[in-house]
């Protein structure tokens, strides 16, 4: 079943939705793109990089959740996506100490 394609208000509300949808779900709303383009080497690994994604278990306190909850409401994105950006900024920021 297809569903609807939201309108979005910018291009960050555009990024959030498909970080957390798929797009089979929306292909009667996609239309077919008929010119062709060039991406950075660097974006094409973080791409590749991004659908490599695992699942793991995580056990984290409630308060922790609920704070991570809070904070993303604020941001106005999924809590699991900016949970996520922290573990890569935190990788990011030991990767340059070491």
């Amino acid at each position: 079943m297809n569903k609807k394609l939201p309108r979005f208000k910018s291009r960050e509300e555009e990024a959030k939705f498909w970080e957390t949808h798929s797009s089979s779900d929306y292909l009667e709303g996609l239309e077919d793109v008929t010119h062709l383009f060039t991406v950075a080497p660097e974006l094409v690994h973080k791409i590749q990089q991004g659908a490599k994604k695992k699942l793991i278990s995580l056990r984290l306190a409630s308060w922790e959740i609920d704070r991570a909850k809070a904070i993303a409401k604020r941001r106005h994105m999924p809590y699991q996506v900016l949970l996520r950006s922290w573990i890569d900024e935190g990788l990011s920021r030991e990767a340059r100490s070491a």
